[in-house]
């Protein structure tokens, strides 16, 4: 069953993380297949509760990372974790460096059946420590879906685009979400707040819904409520706006020399619409838009943008997570530690795929003891984590089925019905 099934057949409900008082604009009824009514927050820990009293400040720096783990199974020991943590297994590398989460990713070994993702899931869960572990991945639906072959083939953003119709995003949220509640994992990166309106751009494309930000930003808030039905975090990318660029991130820095004027009309209203509809996460773009930060480093590396501008001016109060750290377009004017340190520093609060983490981890270390990063700035992005940790309940052993039950619940006959239907509409 899916989460929010699971959790009203235990006596709970969904409580999904909150982050602006503003109305939403696009207010749609829950599908009926997945009604919850949600209840008041759960009540913050007390202090005596408070499990950061409890953390030192290597278990704290543990749930700013999400690196990529190698394996299909929690308990045995891989060479790739050899070479890059020092230990085999992922277990242990979980539990040796306090990991705050980990992402699935293709070309590790760690998605490979639906049976199998969902043991490997829980067995990187059992392996946390004082705090629960956040398990992500990329799917996307379309040209990105690392979950290929194993969920519902589900149309991407550009299809749902055509349709014009805001329950199909709704829906193809939810449906993705309960398959990936179902296989253990509890965030999703997606969906894509981005406005393709630059014909050219090799790195979005199909991965936007449209070229319209009014429309853009409706079937975002849509999706956000969708994966909120499905019981999954949802995570919009990439911040500021990566929409307008003929540059691959991947490979290169993109700039991004849109007015102030342009990124409020072509770039925000999408970003404003998820945080209207209460998103839990928001991802950086590795792009530079000088009219929001004239320094020359990229968004991910910018106080400006993401302190100033996503947490001051657009009130968002959930968990920044930077985009892979391995691409080139972070790595052009810092090494991997100071990048790892200034991404802290600028707002994010989980650094996603340093390509070397121990040099990454030993500069956000070393960052902490000599103060440059302070307690509070700590433990602010810890306190984030913690929380949305919390409202989607990954410390309960009830939140996510069994392996057993998973297999059942992969490519379901209504969820295929939505798949199809949306393609229909969409031709």
């Amino acid at each position: 069953m899916s989460l929010h099934r699971a959790l009203l057949g235990a006596g709970l409900l969904v409580v999904v993380a909150g982050c602006s008082s503003t109305p939403p604009r696009t207010a749609l009824p829950s599908s009926p297949t997945a009604s919850v009514v949600a209840p008041p927050p759960p009540p913050s820990p007390s202090p005596s509760e408070d499990p950061m009293e409890k953390m030192t400040v290597e278990e704290k720096v543990g749930q700013l990372f999400m690196p990529v783990l190698y394996g299909s199974s929690a308990r045995a020991a891989h060479q790739e974790n050899l070479a890059r943590y020092g230990v085999g297994s992922p277990a242990e590398v979980i539990r040796r460096y306090h990991l705050g989460g980990v992402i699935l990713f293709p070309g590790t070994g760690n998605i490979e059946s639906a049976r199998q993702v969902a043991t490997f899931t829980a067995g990187l869960r059992a392996a946390a420590g004082k705090a629960p572990l956040l398990i992500g991945v990329d799917q996307e639906n379309g040209i990105v879906s690392r979950l290929k072959g194993i969920v519902t083939e589900v149309p991407g953003a550009s299809v749902i685009g055509q349709t014009g119709d805001l329950r199909n995003a709704r829906d193809a949220a939810r449906v993705t979400a309960e398959e990936l509640n179902a296989l253990g994992i509890s965030l999703d990166f997606a969906p894509v707040a981005d406005v393709n309106v630059n014909p050219n751009n090799p790195v979005i494309g199909p991965r936007a819904y449209g070229n319209d930000p009014e429309k853009v930003a409706d079937m975002v808030g849509a999706a956000v409520q969708g994966f909120h039905d499905g019981g999954v975090a949802a995570t919009v990318k990439h911040f500021p706006g990566h929409g307008d660029t003929n540059v691959d991130s991947h490979t290169s820095l993109p700039v991004i020399d849109h007015t102030r004027a342009e990124w409020e009309k072509l770039d925000a209203p999408p970003f404003k619409e998820a945080i209207a509809n209460d998103v839990d996460a928001v991802m950086s773009a590795h792009i530079v838009m000088p009219a929001l930060d004239p320094s020359g480093d990229p968004a991910t590396l910018s106080k400006k943008i993401l302190t100033g501008v996503l947490r001051g001016e657009l009130g968002f109060e959930g968990v920044v997570f930077t985009d892979a750290l391995n691409m080139d377009g972070v790595r052009k004017k810092y090494g991997d530690g100071e990048v790892a340190v200034r991404a802290i520093l600028a707002g994010a609060d989980i650094l996603l795929m340093p390509p070397d983490f121990g040099v990454a981890r030993d500069a956000v270390l070393a960052a902490v003891a000599s103060g440059r990063i302070t307690a509070t700035r700590l433990n602010q992005s810890v306190e984030r984590i913690l929380h949305l940790k919390r409202e989607f309940r990954l410390d309960d052993p009830r939140t996510f089925p069994t392996p057993a039950e998973a297999v059942k619940l992969m490519k379901t006959s209504e969820h295929r019905a939505v798949a199809r239907r949306i393609n229909g509409a969409a031709k």
